[in-house]
């Protein structure tokens, strides 16, 4: 493809770039071929250019479209070069919060420098049998891989973990090991899982130390082999470790630490046993101080101090190991604290002052001699051929040796600590295959790069050259495999960097050669590398200014070592003679670690491949032992990393490789410079590489064609995908070395995928393009056809308005003759006035000018004052100025002065393009909102310019006006002087008329105020009386509402407070509940392990002579031990099961008898602890049961106590209120007699006689509902002490009074009768005592309580019923009371005349209703008489045809004389009783037929559904009835265990556990129905009720069962899940359900499933047939509704949490179009509850949750109400999955948007007040509790017939 056709204008290039390595810019022009430059635009819209090298005219790489970026796999990316590669990491790192990041077989792993929910045992679990490709990029998915090869191609496997100090390998590998630890579990009882994690803490302490670049950075290599069984359960491990860090011991550089155990040992000082070693804080030592700084940030050293211990004890190291190595650590802290002087005459010489206390403490603790031990540090042993000299040594080589000497003892306590490491994890089987994790040092250089730098870079190109030629094999093997033509591929090969470290002549042979040398040192060495290699080898140069120096050219960069120190570091020397003075040591540990001290083993000896020191000897040795001493550090090193290398080279690699964002260790902080240092390192870009030059991009064929069906037409569509894609690719790419068609694959070439991108995009735009044209054209044509029906409607209107307009002219014109008539008259009218007004508006204005001129006057004074104020200040602040203005130009001048120099470094940010993007952030903003204000304030300054005009215009009218006006007003001042002399003399006679006018109305007003205020007496005394009766009825009502009001807060509180207990106990139950299931499973699956150890002891037992243990004996010794404790009538029996162990001697040599001891007291101890907590929960039950009650009781009696205080309170209140009625009446009366007039209110008046009439009938009304009312309270009064004196009564005789007038009293004596001869005396009775009667007299008594207790309860109903009608009643009084209250006071209100009439009124409307109430009662009388009457007269003659046809047939001689015949009486059919006979013998027949050999198909079928637990159930009737407990044991027992058999060996079958969990439940509720407690009688028929159990009570037995039942149905939770967990990722995320909304996007080498339905992939219709069947299935099996509902809501919260599980996980399902899919799938199960009518079941609020995030990749997620909505939508997502969902929401196409990381923090601080749980992923293991609601049968036993099909011919029907 031409660089024209992809380098076009707005393509996107990078360029590179000193600060950010790469930038992104945009082409403004074409590019044509011999164009020397490029036109860009970078993202900030600055412009450049880019020049073309002439010679290799190279362009700059491509940009990926956007759609690619953020992929999981690099290798996904169409354009594959390194800023590719680095803007992928930084998008997924930055904006997703991703950190780790496929590349091809490659993991890369970014440190985020914060602790992630991403590693937790619901994570382990998600990614625990998927594939690589179908989650998201993850340690464990790595692990995950790497566990499945192992056990699907039998070979073993490595993860090898690389990368920076710092960049997290310690943690990668770890969660890999936890991962192993927690998916494989161990196979045996000794957890060795936990012995390899408890490793951890162990090796950190040891071996990790804190750096500048890591806080706790591994100091050491180790590759840990995890070894596995045939079952691939861990077994053990082994532990090899790989140059330690022996410096960091005596020497730390600034702000790094020594070894962590150091410092906890210092923080660990106050505990007792740590006294001894008289330790202080870790300043005080000089080896931990030499760093300055000593802690680390959010690290607990003593807490940590405390883990160690713990791994060491779970390890196998006991206490007293332990305080010997910590009493070594302390030796190591006390010996660095050794001062050495030099002597003052002899700079040779040194010496240790005497008594030095850190000596003393460093001999004590290590048990040596102080003296030796002072000696050897200050001098040294020579020996020659004949003599022995010792010569002293200068302080600085004493000091040289002391450190030496520490680091030489820690280092053989870090060998001896992994040994032991090794022997406690050693396997005690034999090892299958292992999976080796690889945690070891990345490449590294410093500043100063010395021989463990050197090591380090050698280590890594061994692993390079072994990762590409690995990489190399899998892109061969995958084009062999797709048979596409293969080209070889040019990559790096690092072998000649190898060959100059490591052959012959190499530089670790010469190293080694001079260490032998007698003068030998790092210059001669140095010298001999120059003259060996120096121009010979391209990759070794020689530095310019330094010749203690070399450089090497490694594969990630070149590298100058500095030669000083490599002599001694490689030699490790150590004095023999310090040596020899440790060995004579006390402590048994430090002697053997120097006892029989041989050189560094072989890994393959058994010993881990570690550093040894070479001890120099004061005596020649044999030729064997200096031979073997002659072996350096770099020698061992060497050897250990061929073994290494050879190790790997025979397992499958997998690679980990961990970067490091930036050096400053900040959370989630990208640093793109250190970055792509590392990238090029760790050999990423050369994966990278090695794809781009082949095929990078690869497809399969059913994938391409659903991404690019767009850009076929529909001729080239054909049934043939594989030719249909050939002949479409041939059209659009047209050299076809540009892609391959493989097998099932399509290979395209770098870039290929993008084009094709462009191409599907730039068709979707124009599809686009064309369906806007066609939508705006119809909304267009819309437009116009509805403007012109509104023009013809306008049109319409507007003419009717103008004839409307114009009839209304012509109303007006003559309406306007009329109004000039009058307003002629009105001018005349209004001229007189006009020219008053004018005279007193002259005069206000001449008044208002004086007052105005007065006020300017004293506001001028007081102007000059504030002015003379504000100078004056003016002038004083003016004066500070001056002086602060001086202290500021010093100030500036200074400040210039630094200005300057900070300028410089701006003028250098300046230049930068940051800079230039910060300042032109928001400038277009400002523009257009500076515009826009200019745009306003030019229309407010038109609108301003109109006014003004319009205001000129009203002006100058104004005062045209006014003109007008004056110049009338002077002439009518002529006129009104020549008529004022006519006006004074008018205005003398009008003030002689006033003057008369006053006196006679002050006459009228003096009578007209007599009479008014002796109305006004009157009328204030009737207000007043009438104030007093409203306030007095408004107190009544107050205190009436306050009473209901507080009833009715007293009984909402009690509400709530039951209603809140109610749900704390339920929630508490349901706790319980779980909690006991919980243990009953694992009860279950302890009880499971027995049997298969049980059943493996047999097996081993078989082959053995003697042994005759039958498989009936073994199923009856395991049915008496498992329930011995419910049947522990028989002593004996439990005895037996305890002693079965002990019956079998000869099993001992074959098994592992404390372990089986072990196991059987643990099953003892669960089901003591099970049995425990079933009469706990039993227990909590009734008590919740009998608060419940007692609450109820308590509130009923507060309610009634509550309700008769308010009915007396409210009798008081009436009768209070009649009497201040009462006294209202005689007040009134008494005062209409004296204040009324004589002639309205006269004594004899009618008026006052029809008042006085009403007012005494209303009187005495009143006397007698008074009356009525004492009467009920007295009655009240006398039932409530009757009711007190029945509740209590407890004298037994009066009891049985009451029982002797029951109606039957036949009934007492039968129940006593029947329980005499039925319960017969059982083995139990002798303890009562010989002849049981004092049991049956008890059981008799106890029966005739339960009678006299029901008959109370009649009783007590009875009396409930009557307090009722009595309630009734007096609530019909009150009503009638308030009634006539209300009739009264109404009364009061009216006119004489009213009240008669509506006293009237009312009583004929009492009347009326009475005689409507007679009449009724009168009607059904007459009915009943009628009906009787009929009956009667049927009856009689009836009767009387009876009597006549006897008289007809025999006559009176033969009724008196003839006898009697004998008659024939025919015997009735057999009256079966419900019941199954069988033999004692045929009981495993039963259990054989019944349960084992049953096929549930034919059952649920053909037969009545439960039929099982029928027959189950009669036949313990039949034992029940038989009074045979053992028989009923006997059954019971194996009935468990026959169904528990059944269940273990079809355990996987859906129908079988369905089956049996139908039929348990039936038998349980078959146990309840007939056990005679009355709470399961209730639906019982009277045959029911005779059919119940008579002897036994088999309450601990349903308990048994019930709990049978929850492990049923646990484990048919664990078959619906096996079934469909392979169904619910494919069908609810991956299969496209509504095809053609979601396209794919391009996937890299880690394929992810097919989303098309392929043959064998699952859809949602596999899932809702899956569905369907196992509804189908349990409702054959006839399960109870109220358990399926349970089920289904089980079912539907795996496949909700499973979904959701995955979508967290999955970053490409989180989509807006998976979005559409998910609530689509979602809505087909919900219209499948529909359809089964289960939408009460709780199911559908299951799948909340993912119907939440569904809807929340749908929405709108951009402004800050988006923000709102999603946080309150997203009720039942946590804070941590709304997060994760938004950070993985990831465009399909280019028209969608990703979320800003600015809406992503928006939603957590709007989230940050919920507390909800920060776990990630749902429990998908959860199980809800179950019960078992009672579900009584309606069938009849003795109707059921067993069929012949089920070979039960030996049960007989009784």
């Amino acid at each position: 493809m031409a660089a024209s056709e992809l380098f076009t204008k707005f393509a996107r290039v990078w360029i590179p770039d000193t600060e950010d390595v790469w930038k992104s810019a945009e082409l403004l022009k074409d590019y044509k071929p011999g164009d020397t430059v490029l036109h860009l635009k970078f993202e900030d819209e600055q412009e450049t250019q880019h020049n073309i090298d002439p010679q290799t005219k190279e362009l700059p790489p491509l940009r990926n479209p956007d759609i690619l970026v953020g992929e999981n796999d690099l290798t996904a990316l169409s354009y594959l070069h390194e800023p590719a590669v680095l803007h992928n990491l930084k998008v997924r790192f930055m904006d997703s919060k991703l950190i780790y990041t496929y590349c091809g077989i490659v993991l890369v792993a970014i440190n985020p420098y914060e602790q992630l929910p991403i590693y937790g045992e619901d994570i382990i679990n998600a990614y625990s049998g998927q594939n690589m490709g179908d989650m998201d990029p993850h340690i464990f998915a790595v692990a995950e891989e790497a566990y499945k090869q192992m056990a699907r191609d039998e070979r073993n496997q490595s993860i090898i973990v690389s990368g920076e100090s710092g960049a997290g390998k310690t943690v990668s590998a770890k969660y890999a090991m936890r991962y192993f630890a927690t998916v494989s579990g161990s196979a045996s009882e000794t957890n060795v899982e936990e012995k390899v994690l408890a490793s951890n803490p162990i090796m950190e302490s040891i071996g990790n130390a804190k750096t500048t670049r890591n806080d706790n950075s591994s100091r050491f290599g180790k590759y840990i082999e995890i070894g596995f069984d045939k079952r691939y359960r861990i077994i053990g491990a082994n532990m090899r470790t790989y140059l330690l860090e022996k410096s960091r011991v005596v020497f730390q550089a600034e702000d790094e630490r020594n070894y962590h155990i150091l410092y906890q040992l210092c923080a660990s000082k106050h505990l007792p046993e740590f006294k001894a070693l008289r330790l202080s804080n870790a300043e005080n030592f000089h080896y931990t101080n030499l760093g300055g700084n000593p802690m680390i940030e959010g690290i607990d050293d003593a807490k940590e101090m405390m883990n160690t211990r713990q791994a060491c004890s779970l390890l196998g190291i006991n206490d007293s190991y332990q305080m010997g190595v910590f009493h070594i650590l302390a030796a190591i802290l006390h010996l660095g604290n050794v001062t050495i002087k030099s002597n003052e005459r002899d700079a040779d010489n040194c010496f240790i002052p005497p008594k030095t206390e850190h000596l003393i403490i460093f001999c004590e603790l290590l048990g040596v001699d102080y003296e030796q031990m002072s000696h050897w540090l200050c001098h040294r042993k020579i020996v020659t051929g004949s003599e022995t000299y010792i010569k002293p040594m200068p302080k600085f080589q004493a000091i040289n040796a002391r450190d030496a000497l520490a680091k030489h003892i820690y280092a053989s306590l870090f060998n001896w600590i992994v040994l032991h490491v090794n022997q406690a994890l050693q396997a005690s089987v034999k090892q299958h295959s292992f999976i080796g994790v690889l945690d070891i040092y990345g490449f590294e250089t410093f500043e100063i790069n010395s021989f463990e730098q050197f090591c380090i870079n050698y280590a890594n190109e061994k692993l390079q050259q072994q990762f590409n030629m690995h990489v190399f094999k899998l892109e061969q093997e995958e084009y062999m495999k797709e048979q596409i033509p293969w080209t070889l591929i040019d990559f790096y090969d690092n072998q000649p960097c190898i060959n100059l470290i490591e052959a012959k002549l190499g530089i670790l042979d010469l190293l080694d050669e001079e260490c032998k040398m007698p003068k030998g040192s790092d210059d001669t060495w140095a010298q001999k590398l120059y003259n060996t290699h120096l121009n010979k080898s391209a990759l070794f140069y020689k530095p310019r200014l330094s010749n203690k120096a070399f450089i090497i050219q490694h594969f990630a960069d070149k590298v100058e070592y500095q030669c000083e120190g490599f002599l001694e570091k490689n030699k490790d020397t150590v004095y023999e003679e310090q040596i020899t003075v440790l060995k004579a040591s006390k402590l048994n540990l430090l002697a053997e670690l120097f006892q029989d001290e041989k050189p560094a083993t072989s890994p393959t000896e058994g010993r881990p491949p570690v550093t040894r020191a070479t001890v120099k000897s004061a005596k020649p040795r044999s030729l064997q032992a200096s031979k073997e001493h002659k072996k350096s550090v770099g020698h061992q090193f060497r050897n250990s990393l061929h073994l290494l290398m050879e190790t790997l080279n025979a397992t499958t690699p997998h690679y980990v490789r961990c970067i490091k964002p930036n050096d400053d260790k900040l959370a989630f902080t990208f640093d793109p410079k250190r970055a792509v240092q590392q990238l090029r390192a760790c050999g990423v870009l050369e994966t990278i590489r090695i794809s781009a030059a082949g095929f990078p991009s690869r497809w399969t064929y059913q994938e391409f064609f659903n991404r690019y069906r767009v850009l076929m037409k529909q001729k080239d569509v054909l049934s043939d995908k594989k030719l249909t894609c050939k002949n479409v690719l041939e059209k659009l790419i047209k050299d076809e070395d540009k892609y391959q068609f493989g097998k099932t694959k399509i290979f395209f070439r770098a870039g290929q995928v993008a084009y094709l991108e462009k191409l599907r995009a730039d068709k979707l735009r124009a599809a686009c393009i064309r369906i806007q044209k066609t939508i705006r054209s119809w909304l267009q044509r819309k437009k116009y056809l509805r403007m012109r029906n509104a023009a013809i409607t306008i049109q319409r209107y507007v003419r009717g308005y103008q004839a409307r307009c114009y009839a209304q002219f012509l109303r007006r014109t003559r309406a306007a003759i009329i109004i000039q008539k009058y307003q002629r008259m009105y001018a005349a009218r209004q001229k007189f006035l006009r020219i008053r007004s004018a005279t007193i508006v002259i005069q206000s204005f001449v008044r208002g000018f004086h007052g105005r001129r007065q006020y300017k006057a004293i506001l001028r004074e007081q102007k000059a004052t504030i002015l003379q104020k504000h100078v004056r200040g003016w002038m004083a602040k003016l004066k500070y100025r001056r002086i602060q203005h001086a202290i500021v130009y010093l100030q500036c001048c200074y400040r210039r002065m630094m200005a300057k120099r900070e300028l410089k470094k701006l003028k250098i940010e300046a230049r930068s393009v940051e800079h230039y993007k910060t300042l032109n952030i928001g400038m277009e903003n400002k523009i257009v909102q500076l515009q826009c204000k200019v745009n306003n304030q030019t229309k407010e300054i038109k609108s301003l310019l109109e006014k003004l005009s319009n205001l000129e215009v009203v002006y100058t009218n104004d005062t045209e006006k006014l003109r007008t006006e004056v110049d009338r007003l002077r002439v009518n001042e002529e006129n009104a002087k020549v008529s004022s002399n006519k006006i004074t003399s008018l205005l003398e006679e009008i003030a002689i008329l006033r003057k008369e006018l006053k006196e006679t109305q002050a006459q009228k007003k003096h009578l007209e105020e007599g009479a008014v205020k002796y109305k006004e007496e009157t009328e204030l005394m009737v207000s007043q009386l009438k104030e007093q009766n409203t306030l007095l009825k408004n107190e009544k009502e107050d205190l009436n509402l306050q009473i209901q009001e507080q009833a009715k807060e007293i009984t909402e509180s009690m509400e709530k407070r039951m209603e809140e207990e109610t749900k704390q106990l339920e929630i508490d139950l349901n706790d319980e509940r779980s909690r006991y299931q919980s243990l009953l499973n694992e009860f279950c699956r302890l009880e499971e392990r027995y049997d298969n150890l049980k059943e493996e002891i047999s097996l081993v037992n078989v082959l053995k002579p003697g042994h005759r243990r039958t498989d009936s004996t073994h199923s009856s010794n395991e049915s008496e031990y498992t329930y011995n404790s419910l049947l522990s009538s028989e002593p004996g029996e439990a005895e037996d099961g305890t002693r079965r162990p002990e019956d079998f001697p000869e099993q001992r040599g074959a098994l592992d008898m404390s372990l089986f001891l072990k196991l059987q007291k643990r099953v003892t101890e669960l089901e003591q602890e099970k049995q425990a907590l079933q009469e706990e929960l039993d227990r909590k039950e009734e008590q919740a049961l009998r608060s419940k009650a007692k609450e109820v009781e308590d509130q009923r009696v507060k309610a009634r106590g509550a309700e008769l205080e308010y009915e007396s309170l409210k009798r008081q209140e009436l009768e209070s209120e009649n009497k201040k009625l009462k006294n209202e009446l005689n007040e009134l009366h008494r005062a209409l007699n004296e204040k009324a007039s004589p002639h309205v209110t006269a004594p004899g008046s009618p008026a006052y006689k029809v008042l006085l009439d009403q007012l005494t009938a209303s009187s005495e009304e009143l006397e007698v509902r008074k009356e009525e009312v004492l009467i009920l309270r007295s009655q009240l009064v006398s039932q409530k002490e009757a009711m007190a004196h029945k509740e209590t009564m407890t004298d037994p005789m009066v009891l049985l009074e009451d029982v002797r007038k029951m109606k039957d009293q036949g009934e007492i004596t039968q129940a006593y009768l029947g329980l005499k001869e039925t319960n017969r005396p059982t083995q139990d009775c002798h303890l009562l005592n010989e002849d049981g009667e004092l049991w049956m007299a008890y059981q008799g008594l106890k029966q005739t309580n339960r009678l006299l207790e029901s008959q109370l309860q009649g009783q007590k109903k009875n009396y409930e019923n009557e307090l009722e009608i009595l309630r009734g009643e007096v609530q019909n009084l009150k009503e009638e009371i308030n009634r006539q209250q209300q009739l009264l006071a109404q009364n009061l209100q009216l006119p004489p005349e009213a009240r008669i009439e509506a006293s009237l009124q009312h009583e004929i409307t009492r009347l009326t209703n009475e005689n409507l109430d007679l009449m009724e009662q009168l009607e059904k009388q007459d009915k009943i008489v009628r009906k009787l009457k009929k009956q009667l007269k049927v009856f009689a003659k009836k009767i009387g045809e009876l009597e006549v046809g006897q008289t007809e047939n025999v006559s009176p001689a033969q009724l008196a004389d003839e006898p009697i015949r004998p008659v024939n009486i025919p015997r009735k059919e057999k009256d079966f009783q419900g019941m199954l006979e069988y033999k004692k013998d045929d009981e495993l027949k039963l259990i054989k037929n019944l349960i084992l050999e049953l096929k549930p198909r034919g059952v649920a079928v053909n037969l009545i559904p439960g039929l099982p637990a029928y027959i189950l159930f009669m036949c313990v009737r039949h034992a029940d009835y038989i009074n045979d407990d053992q028989r009923v044991r006997s059954l019971l027992t194996s009935t468990i265990n026959g169904i528990k058999k059944i269940l273990k060996k079809r355990s996987d079958d859906f129908e079988i556990v369905s089956f049996w969990l139908s039929n348990t439940c039936r038998f349980l509720h078959c146990l309840k129905q007939y056990s005679g407690e009355e709470a399961f009688m209730k639906h019982n028929t009277p045959r029911q009720n005779d059919h119940c159990l008579r002897n036994f009570d088999l309450a601990e037995y349903r308990q048994v069962i019930s709990d049978l039942a929850i492990q049923i149905y646990q484990q048919l939770t664990k078959v619906m899940e096996n079934i469909l967990q392979p169904m619910i990722v494919s069908g609810m995320l991956e299969h496209e359900t509504i095809q053609g909304v979601s396209g794919l996007k391009p996937t890299g080498l880690r394929k992810r499933t097919s989303s098309v339905a392929d043959e064998g992939t699952y859809t949602l219709d596999s899932i809702v047939r899956q569905l369907n069947n196992f509804h189908s299935t349990m409702c054959q099996h006839g399960m109870d509704p109220e358990l399926i509902k349970q089920i289904v809501r089980q079912m539907f919260y795996i496949i909700g949490s499973v979904t959701l599980n995955n979508l967290l996980l999955r970053k490409d399902m989180c989509s807006w179009s998976k979005g559409m899919q998910i609530r689509y799938n979602v809505s087909q199960l919900e219209e499948w509850l529909r359809d089964k009518n289960l939408q009460n079941s709780g199911a559908k609020e299951t799948l909340e949750p993912l119907i939440q995030a569904a809807q929340l990749l749908q929405v709108k997620k951009k402004t800050d109400e988006d923000a709102e909505a999603i946080c309150s939508m997203c009720s039942n997502l946590t804070t941590a999955q709304i997060v994760k969902v938004l950070n993985l929401y990831t465009p399909v196409n280019e028209f969608e948007e990703r979320v800003t990381a600015s809406f992503i923090r928006t939603i957590q601080v709007r989230l940050q007040n919920r507390k909800d749980s920060p776990q990630l992923l749902m429990d998908a293991k959860f199980i809800f509790p179950v019960t078992f609601p009672f579900n009584p049968s309606s069938l009849a036993l003795e109707s059921i017939q067993i069929p012949s099909s089920m070979n039960l011919g030996f049960l007989l029907r009784v």
